[in-house]
């Protein structure tokens, strides 16, 4: 473990609601073998409405980070299980709900550094907003980038399952990116899908071996990543013709890595009315919008990576 950030890599800290689907997985398995890339500086998790509590969250995530090879170099710190609303009044309490995750941001953000820190947010923004609520110092220190909404159309998962918070960051000047979701539409990270064909063919038995055997979420022993991508693949539906499952996450990680990836423009920062999304022209804080990725491009490095990875360099305390 480091206490510098190695050849100018980027500084990132993941947040995630690892057990809900099995796009966090990939996303997480993407980040911590890119090592080329990126510096982790922590792991949080969050819990939302899937997945079980916040300790079924971790363990899921400990299971990639065992089966990238990474297992007692990264911990995984636990955070919020409820919303932001119900947990701001309590921020000044020694033991609110979150308080690890939130304490882990701000310290990681308020590292001496000429780069911001990009925080990857690919569940709720719960962990991340009472953060920037709790040290506003930091607003200006990270750089977050956030996995969800339809916009401009209503709804989507992780906006869902805490709109407050994501107005509460809307309303900061954070630099901040959206990586739209858009279920279903070719212009949102939906577009990027896998089939369990191609996941046979390209990434079972791919990256790292496992110092012992991992126990999936659904049972079985796994000794790699790509056995268990595969299997998450098993488990889950699938959609279409061919069937195939979107990797919602793994694409909002990958533009991290390469921003040319998608598409970007800026707009005055929106807000959430009542489910619905209402623009402010006259806003002068602008966010980005990210739509329209490369699907092929971001599947063939995630290919690569797991073909030819390169552990993360991690942050330590």
């Amino acid at each position: 473990m480091n206490n510098r950030n190695p050849d100018d890599k980027l500084r990132l800290l993941l947040d995630t609601d690892a057990n809900n689907e099995i796009d966090d997985q990939h996303a997480i398995a993407y980040v911590l073998l890119n090592g080329g890339c990126f510096y982790v500086e922590g792991l949080t998790v969050n819990r939302t409405n899937n997945g079980g509590d916040i300790e079924a969250q971790a363990i899921e995530a400990e299971r990639v980070i065992a089966l990238c090879g990474l297992q007692g170099v990264l911990p995984v710190t636990r955070g919020a299980s409820a919303s932001f609303v119900d947990i701001e009044p309590h921020l000044m309490e020694p033991d609110f709900d979150g308080v690890d995750a939130v304490n882990l941001i701000v310290r990681r953000a308020r590292q001496a550094s000429s780069e911001k820190l990009v925080l990857l947010a690919i569940g709720k923004l719960t962990n991340i907003a009472l953060a920037l609520k709790k040290d506003p110092t930091i607003i200006d220190r990270v750089k977050v980038v956030w996995l969800g909404s339809n916009y401009p159309q209503p709804g989507e998962y992780n906006l869902d399952n805490d709109p407050e918070s994501v107005n509460f960051v809307l309303d900061t000047s954070v630099e901040f990116e959206m990586a739209v979701v858009r279920y279903g539409a070719f212009s949102g990270t939906g577009a990027v899908k896998v089939s369990l064909q191609w996941v046979r063919d390209r990434i079972a038995g791919k990256g790292p071996t496992a110092s012992a055997a991992v126990i999936g979420r659904h049972g079985g022993e796994f000794m790699n990543l790509g056995d268990y991508a595969l299997n998450l693949l098993e488990h889950t539906d699938l959609y279409g013709d061919p069937p195939a499952r979107a990797l919602y996450d793994l694409a909002a990680a990958a533009i991290v890595k390469q921003p040319s990836w998608a598409q970007a423009h800026s707009i005055p920062a929106p807000i959430l009315q009542h489910g619905r999304w209402h623009s402010r022209p006259e806003n002068t804080r602008e966010i980005v919008i990210r739509e329209y990725f490369d699907a092929k491009a971001i599947l063939e490095d995630f290919y690569a990576t797991m073909d030819s990875y390169v552990l993360a360099d991690i942050a330590s305390e």
